[in-house]
């Protein structure tokens, strides 16, 4: 499962939005701090745990998601492509992604799980960028890429805001909101995707 390999399919879907914003006059930095001001907002949003709130951090999530390709498919275009748009863009979503998921965690007052999910989010991605540092290339194997975590947050909120929208007592497995459970399920992942990396690149190295 990763959204991730339909990116050649996104690219081509990109035209209209990277023309406007070339016309706009925006740099490919520029499409990337905006998408970086969408998860803040999101995340803001989620920690305000109200129906309305959900579905908007949702709709910011995907406005992140879809300016993260934007900014790419911009810098190829205007043929600014460099080692420090880059190096911004991972950073800025390593940002985004802490935004995100601290605010999900504030809003259910959930910090254990947020912790364990936002550490379960970053080791998996420094465990890409550490295997690539060694010389094995980057790494992007896993069960969950960064686009599906960016949708299943977007469902997961939306369906949080119809829960509490609808039912007067919502429903809470084991004592957990669907955005609980959530935490949970990016924690789990996380850790067990930057775990299989580890042991991967460990193998190669060894061999």
């Amino acid at each position: 499962m990763t959204l991730d390999q339909y990116r050649d399919l996104a690219d081509r879907l990109l035209g209209p939005f990277v023309a406007a914003a070339d016309r706009a006059g925006l740099s490919p930095d520029g499409v990337s701090v905006v998408a970086f001001g969408f998860a803040v907002a999101a995340g803001g949003a989620f920690a305000l745990a109200a129906p309305a709130w959900y579905v908007l951090g949702a709709l910011f999530v995907f406005c992140n998601g879809w300016l993260d390709l934007v900014d790419g498919a911009l810098a190829r275009e205007q043929g600014v492509e460099s080692d420090g748009g880059d190096l911004l863009d991972h950073v800025l979503d390593r940002y985004a992604d802490i935004a995100m998921l601290v605010g999900l965690a504030a809003g259910i007052d959930a910090y254990a799980l947020g912790l364990a999910a936002v550490t379960g989010v970053l080791m998996t991605s420094y465990l890409g960028t550490q295997i690539q540092a060694v010389g094995l290339g980057r790494a992007y194997g896993g069960l969950v890429g960064r686009a599906d975590r960016l949708a299943i947050i977007g469902v997961v909120a939306f369906a949080a805001a119809l829960s509490l929208a609808v039912a007067s007592v919502p429903v809470r497995p084991l004592g957990l909101s669907l955005v609980g459970w959530l935490l949970v399920f990016f924690a789990l992942v996380g850790h067990l995707t930057a775990l299989q990396r580890f042991w991967g690149a460990w193998s190669d190295l060894s061999a």
